[in-house]
């Protein structure tokens, strides 16, 4: 059994003390910018906690240039175009679009994937707050598509066929990994409307697969909570009431590995009439 590794966003208060530790080392190299996974810091993107919490940082310089060799810093160079370089409280840093490749190098598969569906994310729905992609999936695949000879290209590429927009928690993107493993299961797509006979969306689940009417949905701790089980409850009464089938997957079920989630999705899309290939 594998156990999935864990993501965090680094809060935004953290950035403080955490620019304050770049600014000496900005100052010392005025050539230098913060890239790699502590550029990934400053802007909140989801990494794995061994990446999340490291102690040292990221800085990057021109070809040509000496690596910084001091201690707590990693050197890398690059070649950077203006348009990947932004200013995060005072500090040269690469753009988001720009991390996201670097991290390349840096992550597995399936790490940046979940971190690059946080990137794109974005839904306007019927309740709370519009969610706004901190890069678009579109312009995203724009600047990859445009880049060549730069190492881990490749695994960018690939993980930018998986990217979908609209999904909500990491979890939520282990989930839809999992399930791609099985190339007899039909897709599941993030955030998806359940519509009552007048076409007005009355519900919107995490994953759902319209053609056998089924969907997922991935319960993490806050689904423990008196006020938000209430809520849970009216929710699974109307999506039944609407005619979908619904299954719900926990953080134990995620550890019990990809066969055991896949089983569980299978025995839903039965009862919703799906037929699996003989």
């Amino acid at each position: 059994m594998r156990t999935p590794s864990r993501s965090i966003r680094v809060p935004l208060g953290g950035h403080y003390t955490l620019a304050d530790r770049c600014r000496p080392y900005a100052d010392l190299l005025p050539d230098a910018v913060v890239s790699h996974a502590t550029a990934a810091r400053l802007h909140g993107m989801v990494l794995p906690r061994r990446l999340a919490e490291e102690p040292v940082i990221h800085l990057s310089r021109p070809p040509g240039k000496s690596q910084s060799r001091r201690r707590h810093v990693v050197g890398h160079r690059l070649v950077l175009h203006p348009g990947e370089i932004t200013n995060i409280l005072g500090l040269p840093v690469t753009s988001i679009a720009r991390t996201w490749l670097d991290l390349g190098g840096m992550l597995t598969l399936e790490e940046l994937i979940i971190s690059g569906d946080q990137v794109v994310s974005e839904h306007h729905r019927s309740f709370g707050p519009r969610r706004v992609a901190r890069v678009p999936l579109p312009e995203l695949k724009r600047y990859i598509e445009g880049k060549s000879g730069i190492a881990h290209l490749s695994k960018c590429r690939t993980a930018l066929g998986h990217l979908r927009a609209g999904v909500d928690s990491p979890p939520e993107t282990r989930l839809r990994l999992m399930l791609a493993h099985d190339p007899h299961l039909p897709e599941f797509l993030p955030n998806v409307a359940i519509c009552d006979v007048d076409g007005t969306p009355q519900v919107w689940v995490d994953l759902g697969c319209r053609k056998f009417r089924t969907c997922l949905e991935y319960e993490g701790a806050h689904h423990l909570t008196p006020e938000q089980q209430a809520k849970d409850h009216h929710r699974d009464l109307l999506t039944a009431e609407l005619g979908w089938v619904q299954v719900k997957i926990s953080r134990a079920d995620l550890l019990q590995g990809a066969g055991w989630v896949q089983a569980k999705v299978r025995r839903g899309l039965t009862l919703a009439g799906w037929e699996p290939p003989r």
